[in-house]
């Protein structure tokens, strides 16, 4: 990728810092705070949003056959995107945000409902989510898909790594069986890191609310493709 299409905007980073959103857990009907964002987490955020493709995006680019849109067409496919994205996950405490200039669409899937303390299973009242997610994918091929893995302070920081690598994997091999190339999809664990999610409990305690995965679209461009190929 190209220095413009890993800086973050600004306007796009500020965005990072939502409000607090109460989603539904599937199994149990019970309300949950999906995200409750303090004033530390900007700058943890930006540490791995800021990067480009995990592993670098050349070898993946060309070991997934990635073709690449052209500069207006690759704007129209991100807007088309993110906008389907939003519509598709609506009332399930999904957040799809845009990162900086159409650099990258970020699905962050929410705490508590996508996984149980300690698990990297994904619940099964998530699927239809995690299935209009990977139909995007598949609607628009012309991107790599990174998924990360995050836990909270539970636990020792080896097992929490461990268990953040573990719910990435469970996405991208959610995905891969939906039919999303594999050779697209990169993951990454980041344990108890980036600790910015927490929820006041009825004694004060600030909780953390971490057992979340994202997922960052990060769309390729033909002139990406060419770049990779060294052309």
């Amino acid at each position: 990728m190209t220095f413009s299409r890993i800086l973050l905007s600004g306007t796009a980073a500020l965005a990072l810092l939502g409000t607090t959103a109460c989603v539904t857990d599937p199994n149990t009907g019970e309300r949950k705070v999906s995200r409750t964002a303090i004033g530390t987490g900007l700058g943890g955020t930006l540490g791995y949003l800021l990067g480009g493709a995990i592993g670098g995006d050349a070898g993946r680019i060309i070991g997934a056959g990635i073709g690449g849109s052209a500069g207006a067409v690759l704007g129209k496919q991100y807007d088309d995107q993110i906008k389907t994205l939003r519509e598709q996950t609506e009332g399930s405490g999904v957040e799809v945000e845009e990162v900086g200039n159409q650099d990258a669409i970020l699905v962050r899937l929410p705490d508590g409902v996508t996984f149980a303390s300690g698990s990297s299973q994904i619940n099964p009242g998530f699927y239809d989510t995690l299935n209009n997610v990977s139909e995007s994918m598949i609607t628009y091929p012309n991107s790599l898909i990174d998924v990360y893995g995050f836990t909270d302070t539970t636990g020792s920081p080896a097992t929490n790594q461990r268990l953040s690598e573990a719910r990435a994997q469970a996405v991208a091999d959610y995905l891969a069986a939906r039919g999303v190339a594999r050779s697209r999809i990169a993951t990454q664990g980041f344990g108890e890191q980036y600790d910015y999610l927490r929820v006041k409990t009825a004694d004060g305690v600030n909780e953390p609310m971490n057992r979340r995965v994202e997922i960052k679209i990060i769309p390729v461009s033909q002139d990406d493709v060419s770049e990779a190929r060294g052309n």
